[in-house]
């Protein structure tokens, strides 16, 4: 029997699949059947001590009451985002199901791609002890290296936040305004970020780390990023149904940014650039939020 299983088959559970298994035998499950070696129903994989979740955040609740059952796993959630018709943070949805100590959260710049080409990446695993990290850790193969937080919150907000800065990015891009613009977007979108995640207490060194700076600097500046792709589409009149038809892919960053609106209208936080993505997917003319921005 396989210690480790991963629940989730697309691009990012499949990249996580290959990693794992360089080391370990590693099960993977997903809702529809794979031709993947060692897919296995999801009554095996969840009899695993270790589970790596990769479910995209806007399902985790729906998952979680219909399928899972806790028998002391320890999980570690492969997802970013924030639950769009509650606004409630990932680690807020997991411990109505999982005590704390047996969470840990993934974080960092990660293109799946990438990962499973076995090019070298550096991974955040954040987790209330030293040890629960340790023990994920292991299974991890030699080229990903990765780093212990206890930063829950912080590098929760900044993996969701920053798909939704990609958006911007890519529209940036999509409208011809040049690297200045876009380098100038992306670090008052760190400010952004940093002031969103403050207000729930997380700590200053996440932003200017892996799980801050790094994920928003790979995200929002390459078309391997669904979310910039998106914001792509968007620059170019595309409607918002067939740029997601076309990607055929979750971009999380379109539902985030839904969840960021309302958090920041509810607490009174200042967030201008996920304000003017949130009237962007909703219909606005790009170079509208461009002149609002601009002003």
């Amino acid at each position: 029997m396989a210690d480790l299983a991963v629940i989730g088959a697309g691009k990012w559970g499949q990249a996580l699949h290959f990693a794992f298994s360089k080391k370990q035998t590693t099960l993977i499950s997903s809702r529809t059947k794979r031709d993947l070696k060692n897919f296995v129903s999801l009554e095996l994989a969840l009899a695993c001590p270790y589970l790596v979740i990769a479910i995209p955040s806007q399902e985790v609740r729906s998952w979680l009451e219909n399928n899972f059952v806790f028998k002391n796993q320890k999980i570690l959630v492969a997802a970013k985002g924030i639950e769009a018709s509650t606004g409630k943070f990932l680690n807020e949805i997991y411990l109505d199901f999982v005590p704390k100590e047996n969470l840990a959260f993934i974080s960092g710049p990660s293109f799946a791609t990438e990962v499973m080409q076995g090019l070298p990446t550096a991974l955040v695993l954040n987790a209330t002890s030293h040890e629960l990290f340790r023990e994920f850790s292991q299974f991890f193969p030699n080229f990903i290296k990765t780093y212990f937080s206890e930063d829950i919150i912080g590098a929760e907000i900044s993996g969701a936040y920053k798909n939704v800065l990609a958006i911007a990015s890519g529209i940036s891009d999509g409208l011809g305004l040049g690297n200045n613009a876009r380098a100038s977007l992306i670090s008052r979108g760190l400010v952004e970020l940093e002031r969103f995640a403050s207000h729930f207490g997380s700590k200053e060194s996440t932003f200017i780390g892996l799980s801050g700076a790094g994920d928003l600097f790979l995200t929002a500046t390459s078309t391997m990023s669904r979310n910039y792709r998106v914001g792509l589409g968007l620059a170019k009149n595309q409607s918002l149904e067939d740029i997601l038809i076309e990607l055929n892919e979750v971009a999380e960053g379109v539902k985030t940014c839904e969840a960021i609106y309302k958090i920041s209208k509810k607490h009174n936080i200042y967030t201008p650039i996920a304000k003017e993505v949130k009237l962007i997917l909703d219909g606005k003319k790009p170079r509208d939020s461009l002149k609002d921005l601009l002003n």
